[in-house]
């Protein structure tokens, strides 16, 4: 296997723990919370009126597709948004989009029109 298609098998791969993340409501809400900065598992819960055991299977999804980082300060985590993966995100949602545009993908369609 070549190097770029096992490169473009481990982006596809954690596009899909991106996306996967992405898909519910309650982990979109959380984002937003961390757009704001840090924030402890307490208060997210809170915010969110979840449980603690319900938020931790949703920052778990989210730490593990790389959206958020968590670090302990005694008993407490807290949680913040990932940057860099944030923006591989868009870089590969902007890729998607300029492939669209310039209609990369699409060739089986214009030999039928011929």
């Amino acid at each position: 296997m070549n190097n770029d298609t096992s490169e473009s098998a481990v982006t596809e791969t954690r596009m899909e723990r991106v996306f996967h993340a992405l898909s519910d409501v309650k982990r979109l809400r959380i984002l937003e919370i961390l757009r704001s900065g840090e924030s402890c598992v307490c208060d997210l819960a809170g915010s969110l009126n979840i449980r603690q055991s319900l938020l931790s299977f949703h920052l778990r999804t989210l730490r593990d597709a790389g959206l958020v980082s968590d670090r302990k300060e005694g008993r407490w985590v807290h949680y913040a948004l990932d940057e860099a993966a944030l923006r591989e995100a868009r870089d590969y949602v902007n890729g998607l989009a300029r492939d669209a545009k310039r209609g990369v993908g699409f060739q089986c369609c214009r030999h039928a029109l011929k």
